[in-house]
């Protein structure tokens, strides 16, 4: 079996919920970055790319539902090169990454270019049709931005409630108290900003043409627990006992736009690009639990991808997990107990942002820059899935 490699990953900014990058479609958003890793890549003819794969949660818009053909074509790419677009939700660009590194160890592709794409600013509104035209009564839009619409009746209610009132309930199970939240949410702005000051997202980033965002927009880099500890709960009232609420808008992470992209081959792509691997990816892992419980679900996907990779907890040097929320964050650090400072050491989505469909690949993209700048060996990169899924990768790092 040919093994699979990371060579480079690049990203845009994240910009927020109507902010800089609102005037940006997303397949633009997504042929930007793909111009930048071709241009990265030194020796590359672009006809000897053998697919590209882009994930996105959305497609209901501008994406045109394939999104992957439409960014490729948006930025020159060969019309020989096959795109195709992956949808599970938060985890898309993740699952392109491993529907990818499968092809490259089958000996089906050599280079694959992945990434993903979501503009939650442009995400369109929904009119659901009707079986006989003319109706007389009042028709809703849907949002699809985030979370569930046009819901089947047949689905159980407990299922369907909003991903904020799931957290809740996650919390509620496993103890995560609000200190401990917003805590953890102030550490993810405060690693994010030193990051970008120390220059460690400089290699990792590139501006959108025409748009002035030098950095991904939502971090606030004065955060602390006392200020967030001001704001109002989203999904439940306060109380004293424990089925208050207790996330916020301090504490979750914040609707985005953004692309990302990344460079994954076999040994033969280094050739091809003109570029040494970063890290190999030694394991894989997807896992599924009650939709309710969507944010634990990295948990089991994370075991999977080590136990794949010949490896457990205590090998592993660095940790980039999604933080859609930072209760469901905790959860998983408090069942996987491992040490918080492995953990997003450069920031997370609570203060990076979490563009969907985006968001798997920067992940992916951070740790293995992460396990180049640390020497460390192995990383895990992981991400929860609304209803109840989660996907996980284990990298090696290929300088030890």
């Amino acid at each position: 079996m040919n093994q699979a490699y990371i060579f480079d990953a690049v990203r845009t900014p994240f910009g927020k919920f109507g902010g800089a990058l609102a005037g940006v479609r997303p397949d633009d958003l997504g042929a930007q970055v793909i111009r930048a890793a071709v241009n990265r890549a030194p020796g590359l003819d672009p006809e000897r790319i053998d697919e590209v794969v882009f994930g996105n949660a959305n497609g209901a818009g501008e994406e045109n539902r394939n999104v992957a053909r439409m960014s490729s074509l948006l930025a020159g790419l060969p019309t020989s090169v096959p795109g195709t677009t992956v949808n599970r939700l938060c985890g898309s660009s993740l699952d392109a990454a491993l529907i990818a590194s499968r092809q490259i160890n089958t000996g089906e592709a050599d280079l694959m270019l992945i990434g993903g794409t979501e503009s939650m600013t442009r995400a369109p509104w929904v009119l659901p049709k009707n079986e006989k035209p003319y109706p007389a009564g009042n028709q809703t839009l849907a949002s699809t931005t985030l979370g569930w619409r046009l819901v089947n009746p047949q689905m159980p209610a407990q299922w369907t409630v909003s991903l904020g009132e799931a957290t809740e309930q996650l919390r509620e199970k496993y103890g995560i108290t609000r200190e401990r939240q917003d805590e953890f949410a102030a550490n993810s702005h405060l690693l994010a900003a030193k990051a970008w000051d120390e220059g460690r997202y400089d290699n990792l980033t590139v501006p959108v043409d025409g748009v002035d965002l030098a950095r991904d927009e939502s971090i606030r880099a004065g955060s602390t627990v006392e200020k967030l500890g001001t704001l109002k709960t989203v999904f439940r009232p306060v109380s004293d006992d424990a089925s208050g609420g207790t996330v916020t808008a301090g504490n979750a992470s914040p609707l985005n736009d953004g692309a990302s992209a990344a460079w994954l081959g076999s040994e033969a792509a280094g050739d091809l690009l003109g570029l040494a691997p970063l890290a190999r990816i030694a394991g894989r892992g997807a896992a599924a639990n009650e939709p309710q419980y969507f944010g634990y679900a990295p948990v089991e996907a994370a075991n999977t991808a080590l136990k794949r990779a010949g490896i457990g907890w205590g090998d592993v040097g660095a940790v980039e997990l999604n933080e859609a929320f930072a209760a469901q964050s905790l959860a998983c650090l408090d069942a996987w107990d491992i040490d918080p400072v492995i953990v997003n050491a450069w920031g997370g989505a609570v203060a990076i942002g979490h563009p969907l469909g985006a968001s798997g690949t920067r992940i992916l993209g951070t740790l293995a820059r992460r396990l180049e700048a640390s020497g460390e060996r192995w990383g895990v990169a992981a991400i929860c899935i609304g209803v109840g899924q989660g996907l996980a990768v284990v990298l090696e790092n290929t300088a030890r």
